[in-house]
């Protein structure tokens, strides 16, 4: 599997509104287009091929007698695992997405809490079988609308038809909903078992097998990640982050044939693009890199505002490099890796370094990772999405994610010889320049220039009078003149959707 556009139904639903729907999805999916009606059920894709290629196509059938049918968004990293242990002989295809039939055969909808990796899922058959799920994280996209009898499943807000939109809601992630039994969890969340959050001192000196693990995790997701018949490239912005990321793919990935590609964007003199260049020199890569103007970043912005199905003003000034990157990146690669999560996780972010207390933190660092999949993870999606391109985050392979949440939250806390994310940097002491490595964060779009470019020009296009007429269209209210900037583009493009319920929003620097 690999991203894809999903549109799914169960209950009354016809077919040419699951067509329509799936046209507003192209862009997940330029290798094909598929669709399927089981009974009192309709499944839909549009597919970006990359595990297999041949006989990968959706909706995708298998098991036993063939009577299950999947569409499915993200990747399974533990399908072959699954193979090996339930026997060759139960599966027809290569496909990943052929391991949740199998399993979903053997153990019925609890079969979802044994997969691992990025997914949204459905899985129906003709005898009235159904049932859609979402990993942990919500990696994977998805949203749903209840019609009465009816539920619609979907990637994609703009998916849906207006008069579907005013209750299109996030399907909530790690949870599988089926006919019969409703919304059911599949497996707790990492980070909320209380054992692990034993207090620790914040200048205890971590032993030496907790950089070695975290390295070593990191490694193995990298692992995974590069595990594909396209040979992937790398997201380079210059941080610490998609740094790490770049070594490690430079070293663990077979690049005998060509070296690994690199792709980094940013405003001319931008201190992204210099410590990118570092980056891609130290490590042998092959990089490309794109200058783009003021202008071109304002210009861009409805396009990406309409794509990122979000306002919040902090997301879209990162979003708008992460447009230029991953267009960059598309004339290259049909995968890239990406830095994302490692802020969520080991503390990042300016805002996270006013906490003193480490169960404060943890806290917080929780409720952030929680709320990824309508933040963060929209930028990456739906940004790489809309070019065609499949990301992968190593930072939030579930390994990675549990390790990192199970540490004591008072080792994260900046100090004075610590800075923020020093756990993850000291465990790749020696892989990067350190000027490089021990670089400061530099906060959303700053250090690519959007922050400044984008906030002065849309600022300047709301008066005063218009914000404090339209603030309280939201709660908390409309911040900024900015913001109701991008509110308005949200709007026009997705008339109806409740933003309310739909979009994340970052909190106040």
């Amino acid at each position: 599997m690999s991203m894809s556009g999903v549109v799914a139904a169960h209950g009354s639903f016809d077919p040419r509104r699951g067509q329509r729907m799936l046209d507003r999805l192209a862009h997940r999916g330029p290798d094909g287009a598929g669709s399927r009606e089981l009974g009192r059920s309709w499944l839909g894709s549009r597919y970006l091929s990359i595990v297999d290629p041949v006989s990968g196509d959706q909706p995708l059938s298998g098991g036993r007698d063939g009577g299950l049918w999947v569409v499915g968004d993200g990747l399974i990293h533990n399908h072959r695992r699954i193979r090996e242990r339930l026997g060759d002989g139960r599966f027809r295809t290569d496909s990943d997405l052929e391991a949740a039939i199998v399993l979903v055969e053997e153990h019925g909808p609890e079969a979802f809490g044994h997969l691992w990796g990025p997914f949204a899922l459905v899985v129906a058959g003709a005898d009235g079988r159904f049932a859609a799920a979402r990993d942990i994280l919500g990696l994977a996209p998805l949203y749903w609308v209840h019609e009465g009898e009816t539920v619609v499943f979907a990637s994609e807000l703009k998916a849906f038809d207006e008069d579907q939109r005013p209750a299109v809601r996030p399907f909530p992630p790690g949870h599988c909903w089926t006919p019969q039994e409703g919304l059911k969890p599949i497996r707790r969340f990492p980070g909320t078992t209380p054992v692990l959050l034993q207090s620790r001192s914040a200048d205890d000196e971590p032993p030496a097998w907790v950089f070695d693990a975290l390295r070593e995790t990191l490694i193995r997701a990298v692992d995974r990640s590069l595990a594909s018949r396209q040979r992937p490239g790398v997201l380079l912005s210059g941080g610490v982050d998609s740094s790490i990321i770049t070594a490690i793919a430079a070293r663990r990935g077979d690049w005998t044939s060509a070296p690994l590609k690199t792709f980094a964007v940013g405003l001319e003199g931008s201190g992204d693009l210099a410590a990118a260049r570092i980056v891609a020199e130290h490590c042998g890569t092959d990089h490309h890199e794109l200058v783009y103007t003021a202008q071109d970043a304002i210009e861009a912005v409805p396009e990406v505002v309409a794509g990122l199905e979000s306002f919040d003003p902090k997301l879209v000034h990162s979003a708008v490099p992460n447009y230029f990157v991953s267009r960059l990146a598309s004339l290259h690669a049909k995968i890239v890796l990406v830095g994302e999560g490692a802020d969520e996780l080991f503390a990042g972010y300016t805002h996270f370094g006013r906490h003193r207390d480490g169960s404060e933190l943890h806290a917080e660092l929780l409720e952030t990772l929680q709320g990824m999949h309508i933040g963060g993870l929209q930028r990456v999606d739906r940004v790489a999405g809309a070019l065609g391109v499949e990301p992968r985050l190593p930072f939030l392979d579930l390994d990675m994610v549990e390790l990192a949440m199970a540490l004591p939250p008072e080792w994260k806390l900046v100090g004075r010889d610590r800075p923020a994310k020093w756990l993850l940097r000291k465990a790749f002491d020696g892989w990067l320049p350190d000027e490089v490595l021990w670089r400061r964060k530099e906060q959303f779009g700053e250090g690519t220039g959007m922050n400044d470019v984008l906030a002065e020009h849309f600022g300047q296009t709301v008066s005063d009078d218009d914000l404090a007429a339209e603030a309280d269209a939201l709660t908390p209210p409309v911040r900024t003149r900015e913001e109701l900037a991008y509110f308005r583009m949200f709007e026009a493009v997705l008339r109806g959707v409740n933003a309310q319920e739909t979009v994340g929003r970052f909190p106040e620097a």
